[in-house]
């Protein structure tokens, strides 16, 4: 009878009957320190003299938050699956950490250092892991998102990152 029970559990996971929704990943070893945020209403700068050839242009159309944050990442932690509903600008200050890009089709992995920069582009599903199993790996993420909006939307592990 057991036998019968066991592969008639195995069927039906495999078919997706009885199955529960899948749940977000939790973070690992990750500390966030709020530096700023700012309620700055719609935005509309628009650099009207250029500095050689850079220029801005920055819109919004509703009430906008400007903040700043500083992650910490122990040796051997990640932030967890999640994206953001505005793009986020990132600069890697202390350690290393692998940015994985659950969005795209191979899972692509890129490795950053103290120093280098990047950004994160609004609901990309992304895991950011610390490159070191020893040493602490920090981050500044500065964020434009819309007011109310939680930042941070958890996300469960993409199919196609293992």
């Amino acid at each position: 009878m057991k036998t019968v029970i066991t592969r008639v559990t195995a069927a039906m996971l495999l078919s997706g009957i009885g199955t529960v929704p899948a749940i977000a990943t939790p973070n690992q070893g990750v500390s966030v320190e709020l530096l700023v945020n700012g309620h700055f209403g719609e935005i509309d700068v628009n650099a009207a003299r250029k500095t050689g050839k850079w220029d801005m242009l920055l819109k919004t159309k509703a009430d906008s938050d400007i903040g700043s944050d500083s992650i910490t990442i122990a040796g051997g932690g990640f932030t967890g699956w999640h994206s953001h509903p505005a793009p986020v600008f990132v600069t890697v200050v202390q350690g290393g950490i692998v940015w994985y890009n659950g969005s795209a089709g191979l899972c692509p992995a890129q490795t950053y250092s103290a120093g280098q920069s990047f950004i994160e582009d609004a609901y990309v599903i992304h895991n950011a892991v610390n490159a070191s199993q020893s040493q602490t790996a920090k981050f500044i993420a500065v964020r434009i998102n819309p007011t109310g909006v939680p930042f941070r939307i958890d996300q469960t592990q993409p199919d196609n990152c293992h």
